[in-house]
């Protein structure tokens, strides 16, 4: 059986690897963005001088020969489903038994006059990042369009080079569509500190040519004109199926799978960023462009492929990120506002950029999700207590156990148990001692 596996990101190639670790079929992986799997995740440090390309591909050159997956530098034209082939631009076609659509994600762009100048661009691919290289001794001023984790990745990149960035974000205040208030707050402040200049509620009207095919300028819905030699479109991404849209695949916004990731066409499976689920599992969305996500969609499309039919089952929703100095982790469900049933405690350093938020469930007090800034926890007792419906007052009391920050770093338990007393008017006592490995290893 001959397997094809469209994409060499996270989905496609862990996909790639557990078929080659459950059988000896053949196995192709298609790509024209790179030779070789790397972490998307690091593409903003090679342009800051923290690492080299070869440095985020986890797997040496010769692994992918040594375990006989094979690897295919071409763009997909087009798929004749009927004839299970695909067809490349290059005019070379293949044939394959299944297939697998991992495809990844494309910059938005909403038809503003001038997204399609030199020195405007996303930042998705690692085209993107040798397009931005190749012109950054050329950018003064950037302006970056969009408040999200790539947006701010964006920005702090061109800051790394001395270059002057504005951030135009249109909501009131930085992410706020997924952050509550007083997280977005804190993100606004520490964006302002790293000298960025951030223009809430300001959305952009066009962008301005030079006159020969380069940005000079934007010009915002309010009418203000912004110098500047670069435009990063940074306003979310979409599902990367433009190719497949005129073709007998169903399509919404994404490529639509059932439970077992198979699509409306037969021997043929989507997963990752450019999947959407028809049901999808319980508190989810239909798309979730995420990386652990996407790994998990590789790994349960490998079983179905070999015989074992097993749902896509994501667990409690988790996610990290950071923003400039500030690391950010979320477990469970931690929207911008608490829903009726639920409640809020939040805890935030007076003079440090740290903050924790818990929230549970108003009448019998589990918890439902964490959000924190600058203070790590450990993702396996965060999820556990969260699957187990631990009490707010449990989960405070043995909040120690969960600390996974650096060795002498300062600990904050202690501040913040005696504001939840103060808040609730209870009594908890903190439990300070780690047991079994945790008391062991740290």
């Amino acid at each position: 059986m001959h397997i094809a596996i469209i994409g060499n990101g996270i989905s496609g190639i862990t996909a790639a690897r557990n078929l080659r670790k459950g059988s000896e079929h053949q196995i192709t992986v298609i790509s024209s963005e790179t030779d070789h799997f790397f972490s998307r995740t690091a593409l903003m440090y090679i342009y800051m001088g923290h690492m080299k390309f070869e440095h985020t591909k986890p797997y040496d050159d010769f692994f992918w020969e040594k375990n006989k997956i094979e690897l295919l530098n071409r763009h997909v034209d087009r798929i004749s489903f009927d004839a299970k082939s695909l067809h490349f631009t290059n005019g070379e076609s293949l044939n394959y038994d299944k297939l697998i659509i991992a495809t990844g994600s494309v910059p938005n762009k909403f038809g503003w006059k001038g997204q399609d100048l030199r020195r405007v661009q996303g930042l998705y691919s690692y085209q993107d990042l040798e397009a931005l290289e190749s012109y950054s001794e050329e950018i003064d001023n950037a302006v970056i369009v969009g408040g999200g984790l790539i947006g701010i990745e964006l920005a702090e990149m061109l800051k790394s080079r001395g270059k002057k960035v504005t951030f135009l974000v249109r909501e009131k205040s930085f992410w706020n569509n997924v952050l509550p208030p007083q997280e977005s707050e804190m993100i606004n402040r520490h964006i302002l500190e790293h000298h960025i200049d951030l223009r809430l509620e300001t959305e952009l009207d066009e962008i301005i040519d030079d006159g020969q095919g380069n940005v000079s300028a934007v010009k915002t819905k309010d009418g203000e004109l912004i110098d500047c030699q670069f435009v990063g479109l940074t306003a979310g991404v979409s599902p990367n199926v433009g190719f497949l849209k005129s073709g007998e695949l169903e399509i919404d916004r994404g490529i639509l799978v059932n439970e077992f990731l198979e699509t409306s066409v037969a021997d043929v499976y989507a997963l990752g960023d450019c999947a959407q689920h028809r049901t999808p599992p319980p508190g989810r969305r239909p798309l979730e462009q995420i990386w652990y996500t996407g790994k998990i969609m590789g790994e349960t499309v490998a079983q179905n492929i070999l015989g074992t039919p097993t749902k896509y089952q994501p667990g409690t929703f988790y996610n990290s990120a950071k923003f400039m100095d500030i690391e950010y982790q979320t477990y469970g469900s931690v929207p911008a506002e608490a829903g009726e049933e639920e409640k809020d405690f939040y805890w935030q350093s007076n003079d440090e950029n740290k903050l924790v938020r818990f929230r549970f469930n108003k009448e019998n007090e589990a918890l439902t999700g964490i959000n924190t800034f600058g203070i790590r926890m450990r993702q396996e007792i965060c999820q556990k207590w969260i699957e187990e419906g631990t009490s707010i007052e449990e989960v405070l009391r043995n909040l120690g156990k969960a600390n996974f920050d650096p060795e002498f770093y300062k600990k904050h338990e202690a501040e913040i148990v005696a504001k939840y007393n103060q808040q609730f008017h209870t009594n908890i006592k903190l439990t300070n001692k780690k047991t079994g490995l945790w008391a062991i290893f740290q």
